[in-house]
């Protein structure tokens, strides 16, 4: 069996820039890490999420750095030895007892380099010297010419996570550094040296297809290759000069595998052994958790343009997902346990999918393996966005050495539905400006995206779909982010106009769209300590990347609600507004689920504390946008839509069951009068279905618009529409009564409205940093309450349930003005 001695304790990292005063010659460094991290640990740097110190640090992206350690070997000729490394970051030379043993250009690859000669017995000396990625990029940039990147740096011109050097929503850390773990593996005979497994279904059975490659050492003679899952066994000999292997195995009636929403999430595992047949020696082995669905992305021709639906196990689904950015600036932090968290976070809102976005990083097992346990898809981007690429050597190789990687690596987690090829490179191609900058004949990138990918996906993994670009119509004889084809991306909305066009659009899928807010006010306490705390203030400011961002979140709110007069104000109307507008564009495509299949909101999460278009802050708190997806997304909706110059109440269903109930409405007048109001006795919609029931002309014709509201239930889902916005609604000043009650965990707070109260939100952080809160974004008719469960280890009463700060609605932002 190979023994594996783990190298990661013991390390030492130096800087190579004599000039940089007040660093101590050897500082202790941890693996997996990086450069910034160890600095941090050992107080040689402010932290740089904090305030403005990401400018302080930029100087650590510019260094080159070298770190060391020594280990203890025993060398043995019977064996081959190497040192194996998960991942660099990124271009590096390391050399063994002072010889050079291979030079690293990859951050997203293994590298394995065979060290037997070159160990010795006793101490061994280790060293990993890193170039700053600025330098090696100006090198590049001589060697390929100029590429368009829409944003700063050379991540277009080397295999290096892109947003290191800054995005619209991160920090320009530049990072260096061993951020996967690092070890010595010892073997003899033979061992793996590719493993490909894919899960599928044939008819009722569940069909394992694997595929060996071995490498061998010395006069290894005949091998044994033993598969078992589920019981069941195959055995196949390996001869001596053979290596490669190929068998299947077949599981008779397996559990059929669902995204969370629709079924269980049963997983088989799977063993290779590779065993030495004159022996019986166990050599190597692997194992995975398989599981069970059918996959396909139907993109037929039909009379709305061609389709763009994923369909599971021969459901054809409507997508409710998120995309997902790489979860900390510094990706060695992110623990198994924090991608579960995350995960569950992204279930707990209604989301089943997830796109693991292109500018980041090929995801850790932990973050697959915990999308399998808990039923969330996963689309993956290639990792090129926003840029053009060289596609001339040395970059074109590297591409294919961390494809090949990436693609064997992941191929076995049931959860991935996707291989995509790029983000926004196509469309900045044909629409960005790009075109007259490239000089002709220069490379750009499409030659990966419609060859070199497409080929190693169908030979390494042919029975998951491959789709070229996000977005991507389907053909370079179509624009790339047209309405009826393909996946498209929304963003005028936000850049230029306001979330009431997103119903201009009915897209066939929406893999991008989004709407900015800054994170909770406990994560902006924590991070940025101007006084006073005000939208423009340094550090406030700072840490809103996006350009005229601010200036865009005061004209989101314009004709939906007031220029806010005060720091909370502005908290909380942008927060809302953000939640809003998502709400309202996921709500719009839902109701068309005969044409579009999927919504993506842009992001999920966020990798420092920012202003951005994430629901998850990067504290892991929730914005009022969590509570806004787990509405919209709800598998059971109920909507109100403008439909042929009137209204429709819209029941979308993605429940395995129809959806059969009473369906009523009243236009009352917001002090609670009734003015009309209609019953209809059974509403079917059936699963998988979007049905509209058109809404009698005197509920949907005001007598008073500032006055009114519509108000539908069928069973225990409600959906309001009002006649007017927020600033010319005749919002009444918030009058509630508040009951505290102590439950376990935490406490229950009721809140009765004495008034209509609209969009009323319960901002559990600013109670107690820790505290989150069940539910938000409650409008409550005059009598009716609500009671929100806020889990807190910290003492609550009454008087702390603050109007104004803890208690927040509409009513607070517009009453009076």
């Amino acid at each position: 069996m190979i023994e594996k001695t783990e190298l990661n304790s013991g390390w030492t990292l130096s800087c190579n820039d004599t000039g940089r005063s007040g660093l101590p010659a050897a500082i202790p460094a941890t693996v997996p890490g990086c450069v910034h991290l160890d600095l941090l640990a050992n107080r040689l740097i402010p932290d740089p999420y904090i305030d403005v110190n990401e400018i302080t640090n930029d100087w650590i992206g510019r260094t080159d750095w070298t770190y060391r350690c020594r280990f203890e070997a025993a060398p043995d000729e019977g064996k081959v030895q190497e040192l194996v490394f998960d991942g660099i970051d990124t271009v590096a030379v390391i050399t063994l007892n002072g010889e050079e043993i291979g030079r690293s250009f990859n951050m997203h690859r293994t590298y394995r380099f065979d060290v037997s000669a070159l160990l010795k017995s006793g101490a061994n000396d280790l060293a990993v010297t890193f170039r700053s990625a600025y330098a090696y990029g100006a090198e590049m940039e001589k060697h390929y010419g100029y590429r368009p990147n829409n944003y700063p740096g050379p991540g277009n011109l080397m295999r290096k996570m892109a947003c290191n050097f800054g995005w619209d929503w991160g920090p320009t850390l530049v990072t260096a550094g061993l951020w996967k773990p690092v070890r010595l593996e010892s073997w003899d005979r033979a061992r793996f040296a590719e493993t490909r497994v894919s899960a599928s279904l044939a008819g009722g059975d569940g069909l394992v297809k694997v595929h060996a490659k071995l490498a061998r050492h010395g006069d290894a003679g005949t091998c044994r290759l033993v598969a078992e899952i589920g019981g069941m066994t195959t055995k196949i000999a390996i001869g001596a000069g053979q290596d490669q292997i190929s068998c299947e195995l077949r599981l008779p009636s397996p559990q059929l595998w669902w995204p969370h929403h629709l079924g269980a999430q049963p997983l088989y595992r799977m063993t290779l052994r590779l065993i030495d047949e004159a022996s019986g020696d166990l050599l190597d082995s692997f194992e995975r958790e398989l599981g069970f669905r059918s996959l396909q992305v139907d993109t037929s021709a039909d009379e709305h343009g061609s389709a763009f639906t994923f369909v599971i196990n021969d459901v054809p689904l409507f997508i409710a997902g998120a995309n997902w950015i790489p979860d900390d600036c510094f990706p060695s932090r992110v623990t198994g346990e924090r991608y579960a968290a995350r995960i569950e976070e992204a279930k707990a809102a209604n989301i089943h999918m997830l796109r693991v976005w292109g500018g980041g990083i090929f995801e850790s097992e932990e973050f697959y393996a915990a999308c399998d346990r808990l039923g969330m898809l996963v689309w993956q981007d290639f990792l090129f966005a926003c840029a053009a690429y060289p596609e001339e050597e040395p970059l074109r190789s590297e591409v294919e050495a961390e494809v090949r990687d990436n693609v064997v690596r992941l191929m076995p987690h049931v959860s991935l539905i996707l291989w995509n090829g790029n983000n926004e490179n196509i469309w900045g191609f044909d629409e960005w400006g790009w075109r007259p900058v490239i000089k002709q004949g220069e490379s750009w990138g499409l030659g990966y995206y419609l060859d070199l990918l497409p080929k190693l996906c169908s030979e390494l993994d042919p029975d998951r779909p491959y789709y070229p670009g996000s977005p991507y119509s389907g053909s370079m004889e179509i624009e790339p982010n047209a309405d009826g084809h393909g996946c498209k991306h929304i963003w005028d909305v936000w850049n230029d106009v306001g979330y009431e066009v997103y119903r201009n659009y009915v897209p066939r899928f929406c893999s991008e769209f989004g709407w900015q807010a800054p994170p909770a006010w406990a994560t902006i306490e924590e991070s940025v300590h101007d006084q006073p705390l005000t939208p423009r203030s340094n550090g406030v400011f700072h840490h809103q990347k996006a350009t005229q961002g601010n200036e865009k979140l005061i004209r989101g709110l314009a004709g939906h609600l007031p220029e806010p007069r005060t720091m909370d104000d502005w908290h909380f109307a942008t927060q809302l507004n953000q939640a809003r507008a998502i709400r309202f564009g996921i709500e719009h495509m839902r109701s068309h689920r005969n044409i579009c299949k999927g919504a993506v909101v842009w992001q999920f999460n966020d990798c420092w504390p920012v202003t951005s278009w994430a629901a998850l802050d990067s504290a892991g708190r929730r914005k009022p946008l969590w509570y806004a997806l787990k509405a919209a997304y709800d598998p059971r909706l109920l909507t109100i839509q403008p439909r042929g110059g009137g209204l429709a109440a819209v029941a979308v269903n993605e429940r395995t069951l129809f959806w059969r109930a009473k369906i009523s409405g009243r236009r009352l007048k917001l002090g609670g009068a009734v003015l009309a109001e209609f019953e209809f006795w059974r509403l079917l919609c059936d699963r998988f279905e979007a049905k509209e029931f058109p809404l009698p002309e005197d509920i949907v014709r005001p007598d008073l618009p500032k006055d009114e509201v519509v108000v539908v239930d069928m069973l225990d889902r409600r959906a309001f529409h009002y006649f007017v916005e927020d600033i010319d609604l005749n919002l009444p000043p918030p009058r509630v009564s508040v009951d505290v009650t102590a439950i376990e965990d935490g406490y229950a707070v009721k809140v009765t409205a004495e008034k209509f109260l609209k969009d009323l939100c319960l901002m559990a952080d600013r109670l107690d940093p820790d505290a989150v809160v069940d539910s938000m974004l409650v409008t409550l008719l005059p009598g009716e309450s609500h009671v929100f469960f806020v889990r807190t280890a910290k003492t609550i009463v009454v008087q702390d349930i603050v109007i104004g700060t803890v208690l927040r609605s509409a009513n607070d932002l517009v009453a009076g003005r």
